[in-house]
């Protein structure tokens, strides 16, 4: 089994929607994507927290599965994010961000990481993606989440980081916006030109898709009857995506297809609660007991 490097942000989220709210929960893309791929396979997060992060908070991160030691801490205060969802929940408004210690973050990778470790660069700034990069095997797999922020902001730098990186995670609109195509068909296949081999599209409540040099492939999301919060489910899905290619230890087609189904139930158990919650409450029989539900579901 291969580990994942997992670089990227931890944060207390504040939470606004139709379903209720939260505050101070906590969040942020390595909350999730390990909580998700731990289920699966080893992860050694590359993150910063400030100095109100307690023991109970770093609780959270106690499965064995879990490697905590290259997390910083900081002084000053962690990332923090407050967002309010409307009542179509696949749109949401960012209230207010704050970096805090995120802001000077300068990530530091394992030293004894080797060509079968996986890397995860969750979004952040194309400039520490790069400074990840560096440091990692030139022929580790790697997958990278963006947003719309840096594809309008740092577009060179980030041009940069796609020529470099094996996978890309990114959401419909975001995949129009970085290809300048409307359908996303033509967006897919524009980015595969600009260097991943392989691009999943995430389209929330109705799937996803997998665009590559070989082949296109669907999945719709697995039907949940009440969301009560959306937050991290992009990168749940991608927890249970990575951890499951890096449990196996190669990355082929038929396994990508197959990962992308246990990302998709992952982000469906992610959403029944506010935060991380759920997360913490299942084990490998739900996962497994969710995924034949989701094939049968899927199977003519």
């Amino acid at each position: 089994m291969s580990s994942i490097v997992a670089v990227g942000s931890i944060a207390f989220d504040s939470i606004e929607a139709p379903t209720g709210q939260a505050e101070e929960i906590l969040g942020g893309s390595l909350t999730y994507f390990a909580l998700a791929a731990s289920h699966f396979s080893r992860v050694r997060l590359v993150g910063v927290v400030g100095a109100d992060f307690n023991d109970e908070h770093m609780r959270v991160f106690g499965s064995d599965s879990i490697d905590t030691s290259s997390l910083e801490r900081a002084e000053g205060e962690t990332f923090r994010w407050r967002g309010r969802y409307l009542d179509d929940m696949n749109q949401r408004e960012t209230l207010s961000l704050a970096l805090n210690v995120f802001e000077s973050f300068d990530p530091k990778v394992p030293k004894d990481v080797d060509a079968n470790d996986f890397l995860f660069l969750a979004n952040g700034s194309p400039k520490l993606q790069l400074q990840t990069l560096e440091q990692m095997p030139d022929n580790a797999f790697c997958l990278l989440d963006t947003m719309d922020f840096w594809i309008e902001n740092d577009r060179a730098d980030l041009q940069q980081v796609l020529e470099r990186v094996d996978g890309l995670v990114i959401n419909d609109e975001e995949a129009k916006f970085l290809s300048g195509e409307t359908n996303l068909i033509t967006a897919g296949n524009k980015i595969l030109d600009m260097g991943p081999k392989i691009v999943i599209v995430k389209k929330g409540e109705h799937g996803a898709f997998l665009f590559s040099t070989y082949l296109h492939y669907a999945l719709p999301a697995y039907p949940i009857e009440h969301v009560n919060d959306p937050t991290g489910a992009g990168d749940t899905f991608a927890g249970g995506v990575m951890g499951y290619l890096a449990r196996g230890g190669r990355v082929t087609i038929g396994r990508i297809k197959r990962a992308m189904i246990y990302g998709t139930v992952m982000a469906s158990f992610c959403v029944e609660k506010f935060g991380p919650d759920r997360l913490l409450e299942i084990d490998s029989t739900d996962i497994r007991d969710r995924y034949d539900d989701f094939v049968q579901f899927t199977t003519p």
